[in-house]
């Protein structure tokens, strides 16, 4: 049984995320939070628009991972800026994906035999 918090909630893995994904969490928090600045909206304004708690928005902008998803798409919409996220996610807008455009993707990926042995 997973250990609780001093709160009543679930207690966070020990272990810490990695430095790029630190990194990228606190880039996104500072973004949000010049998108909202600029924007003229204080975070209970923007928690309104949102339709989350002004707290999501004190977690988005520490750069706490914990903020879901959804969330976090809820507050670019409010920003305006929803739009950019899908595009910056389409894998054909990379070099990789136009290089690999004309391939079928698979159905199914299975996993790759790293070791260099056969089945047998």
């Amino acid at each position: 049984m997973p250990d609780k918090d001093p709160k009543g909630g679930r207690a966070r893995a020990d272990r810490r995320a990695p430095p790029p994904v630190r990194r990228a969490l606190r880039d996104i928090a500072d973004d949000a939070t010049t998108w909202r600045k600029l924007r003229g909206l204080t975070q209970v304004q923007l928690a309104d628009r949102a339709g989350v708690s002004r707290d999501t928005v004190v977690r988005l902008e520490k750069g706490d991972g914990g903020v879901s998803l959804e969330n976090l798409l809820r507050i670019l919409r409010a920003l305006g800026i929803l739009d950019s996220l899908p595009k910056a996610l389409d894998p054909y807008e990379t070099d990789v994906g136009r290089l690999r455009s004309e391939e079928q993707l698979p159905q199914r990926v299975r996993p790759r035999d790293l070791t260099g042995r056969g089945d047998g």
